[in-house]
């Protein structure tokens, strides 16, 4: 018998990334792929994927898991169970939350998260830093330090009383990323229009699960974006808008984009797929339906697609946030909560992807190609883990995930693998499946069984990249050439 070659061979399936497609061999060594080709030489290892599509492993780039909320409620997932539930749905790399709350050491934040991610994670994982208290300290010391040992992005909320940090906060928090070259990611919406809204309905007495999508009025997110984007423009830092959800947003991204702004943009599956009419169930049922921003319409989908079509949204990531439908979670206030009592979020690790396949692969729109740059290659460029992942190219991480696209699945409360217990997608039937799913080489999960071991994920410390490099086309006032010669950029702290 001939010596093997390699570790593993992926033998024989049709290979696609964002720009190529075609049949060949993935011979992969040391835990990266080390050969691409036709009738590759033996591995210790085989795999055959012949009729099944392989493809990079996903990257979710938006996922809180193991995280306290502004409320004092922990989400329904461990790293372990997080991280088990992407594996199986064909992801291989999460970007998580590292969540400051006022009064917390954001240094202390970070490490005592850190250690519960190397004891529980299954997967590759970086971290997003929520600076919820923008101290003197947190600005000056503790975010360039952080981000100097790879935390090369901050998260930011312009909503929620306990989280929101203000315009002159908000401006502080963009001058320090562009000093530490720190992508800025924010939860763009209106706080005043949010909380005078949320007042009004319950005063009214409209306090069911579904009065949450009119408690955040469709313009509150065009103008968030639009003051958001003002401020970027003037500090020159590029930002990422998370989970983009209206019409009326896409149109304010796209026009700052047509300007040659640095602004990045996702959406996730729930203003994809849901819309605001599933949140109005009997009693406090919608509540499973809860997220911010909330689904809007058909129209505001339609929308979205066209966005992510013409690359003014480059991603597709979960926002993944779930809380069981228990007194441990969503009915935490208790059985006659108001919706403004209920936690926001939904679980969705598991199956973005297999969503995103079912609509875009299997029923075509947009495309395979479409398919894995949203979910795989985009994601990996904009956080600047590229080139070791988001695709699969010599050299690259061998997360690979074999997909079954004939394989049909109804999704139930039981399908999926995350301490929600239920899932938002309930009764629809999705077309493709990741049925053998390979990270760093190591096979993690194959015919519905999983394989890793907790803690066997690796942290994937990064810097900004390109995403986070200012333009250096410096606003008037902020230009000592046309401001009468003020200089309010630190030099040795990365300014211009």
């Amino acid at each position: 018998m001939p010596q093997a070659a390699f570790d593993c061979v992926v033998r024989g399936g049709r290979v696609a990334t964002a720009v190529d497609d075609f049949l060949a061999d993935i011979g992969i060594a040391d835990g990266t792929i080390a050969a691409i080709g036709r009738n590759l030489g033996p591995g210790t290892a085989e795999i055959d994927a012949t009729g099944g599509l392989v493809l990079p492993g996903g990257i979710d780039a938006h996922a809180h898991i193991e995280q306290l909320s502004a409320a004092g409620i922990v989400n329904s997932d461990t790293f372990e169970s997080a991280t088990a539930s992407a594996a199986y749905g064909g992801t291989t790399t999460a970007i998580c939350f590292a969540a400051q709350h006022v009064g917390m050491d954001l240094k202390k934040v970070v490490a005592d998260y850190a250690a519960l991610a190397k004891k529980g994670a299954l997967i590759d994982y970086a971290f997003h830093l929520i600076i919820a208290d923008p101290t003197e300290v947190t600005i000056r010391e503790h975010i360039p330090a952080l981000v100097a040992q790879g935390h090369a992005s901050l998260k930011v909320f312009m909503t929620y009383d306990r989280l929101a940090v203000g315009d002159e906060k908000l401006l502080d928090i963009l001058f320090a990323a562009r000093a530490s070259a720190a992508l800025v990611c924010v939860h763009a919406e209106n706080h005043g229009m949010i909380t005078w809204m949320g007042k009004r309905l319950v005063e009214k007495g409209y306090v069911a699960p579904k009065y949450h999508t009119v408690g955040h009025p469709r313009g509150c997110e065009a103008e968030a974006f639009n003051r958001l984007i003002t401020f970027a423009e003037f500090i020159d830092q590029p930002i990422m808008i998370f989970h983009v959800s209206t019409a009326e947003g896409v149109d304010v991204i796209r026009r700052a984009r047509g300007r040659g702004l640095k602004v990045f943009a996702e959406t996730c599956p729930q203003y994809l797929f849901m819309t605001a009419q599933d949140l109005d169930k009997p009693g406090l049922e919608g509540a499973k339906w809860m997220c911010s921003p909330p689904p809007r319409s058909e129209t505001d989908q339609e929308a979205i697609w066209q966005g992510l079509a013409l690359g003014d949204l480059q991603l597709v990531s979960s926002d993944h946030a779930p809380y069981a439908f228990n007194a441990s979670g969503k009915l935490s206030a208790g059985p006659s909560a108001t919706f403004k009592q209920i936690a926001n979020g939904l679980p969705g690790i598991e199956l973005r992807l297999p969503l995103l396949f079912d609509a875009m692969v299997s029923k075509g729109r947009l495309g395979l190609h479409k398919f894995v740059e949203l979910t795989a290659t985009a994601p990996a460029k904009i956080y600047n883990l590229a080139p070791r992942k988001g695709s699969i190219a010599i050299g690259a991480d061998a997360d690979v995930v074999v997909w079954d696209p004939k394989r049909t699945v109804k999704l139930a409360d039981g399908v999926t693998h995350d301490g929600a217990g239920y899932t938002p997608y309930l009764g629809r039937t999705v077309t493709g499946w990741p049925d053998t799913v390979l990270r760093r080489g190591e096979v993690i999960v194959r015919n519905g069984k999983l394989a890793a071991k907790p803690g066997s994920g690796a942290f994937l410390p990064r810097t900004g990249g390109e995403a986070a490099r200012p333009l250096q086309r410096l606003a008037p006032d902020m230009d000592p050439a046309r401001n009468f010669g003020a200089k309010l950029y630190d030099r040795e702290r990365g300014g211009s």
